[in-house]
């Protein structure tokens, strides 16, 4: 039996799998099975009233789950398969749980660009929800073995589909009627979608009732205190550089000051340098293009407070 076939099995049994995407790994289970959905929850120690993303494999598909108007179809077009998320009014005949959409009359959907994703969904036949596989608020994982140490025997299948190629979650986009605003920053950047529709707005942040995954404002957090935009490190500090000028680094996300590169590095070197320090120094990153993401991750990161998230 193949590795997909092993999985295949597992999502109809109503067990949960690991992922990979090309944004990072998820923790995925049938989007239509209420009792498969609250495993996620509870494994994530997720709160309920965060909603999941349903996962498919084509437009049509995807029609079956949101109403799309003219910009949203728009948007599909052009960025789909890929890590854009579309957050638009459910249909009523949306197979997906209610428990998936945390009660909302709307509905987060995604057409993932892995070619191991896509052919999971189109062999299984339906949507599937996959948030990140990790424990909610901390690291999201963009390799195998990052699935394996967070969960280990509690996914009886985690397949292998190789790094996360761009390693930060899908940027969230919700699209009523003409209107966009953007929900979560991620890895399509901003400017991307602005040359297709013109200025969008941003959401704020919402600990009590979000309209998509990833609006709480703790969450993406190692254990080791973060300091953001350092010039260095003091103390006993880890320092995760940024650019040619940084100096004295433990690990540097992207020599050469690629955003793109150090989006895809962020997370890996985050979780390596959080299980050999207690505290992590990181450079400034610009906020140009992905670095309006990697910087919203810092932020929410770097917050002490106890809290939950995705």
């Amino acid at each position: 039996m193949t590795p997909i076939e092993r999985a295949l099995q597992e999502l109809r049994n109503g067990n949960l799998i690991g992922l990979p995407t090309e944004t990072v790994y998820g923790l995925a289970g049938d989007a239509t099975r209420s009792d498969t959905v609250s495993k996620i929850y509870a494994l994530k120690n997720r709160p309920h009233f965060n909603p999941l993303i349903a996962h498919v494999c084509n437009i049509e598909m995807a029609k079956q789950l949101g109403n799309f108007s003219e910009t949203a179809r728009r948007l599909a077009d052009k960025f789909w398969p890929g890590p854009m998320t579309l957050v638009l009014p459910k249909t009523e005949q949306s197979p997906v749980c209610d428990l998936a959409r945390a009660g909302l009359d709307t509905q987060a959907i995604r057409w993932p660009a892995h070619e191991m994703a896509q052919t999971l969904i189109s062999e299984f036949g339906q949507p599937v929800v996959a948030p990140s596989a990790n424990r909610s608020g901390k690291i999201s994982p963009t390799r195998a073995e990052h699935v394996r140490s967070e969960f280990g025997l509690s996914l009886p299948v985690i397949l292998d589909g190789g790094a996360s190629v761009l390693g930060l979650e899908s940027t969230v986009l919700a699209v009523q009627g003409e209107t966009i605003t953007l929900l979560r920053a991620g890895s399509l950047a901003r400017q991307q979608i602005e040359d297709v529709v013109g200025e969008i707005s941003s959401a704020t942040i919402d600990d009590t009732s979000p309209k998509s995954p990833g609006m709480l404002s703790r969450h993406y957090s190692p254990n080791a205190k973060l300091r953001l935009n350092a010039e260095g490190p003091i103390g006993d500090e880890a320092f995760l550089g940024f650019g040619s000028k940084s100096t004295d680094f433990t690990l540097n996300l992207s020599r050469s000051g690629d955003v793109q590169e150090a989006a895809a590095n962020l997370y890996a070197m985050l979780r390596e340098l959080d299980e050999m320090h207690s505290a992590i120094a990181v450079a400034p990153i610009p906020m140009t293009g992905l670095g309006e993401a990697i910087n919203d991750r810092l932020a929410r990161a770097a917050l002490r407070e106890t809290g939950q998230n995705e």
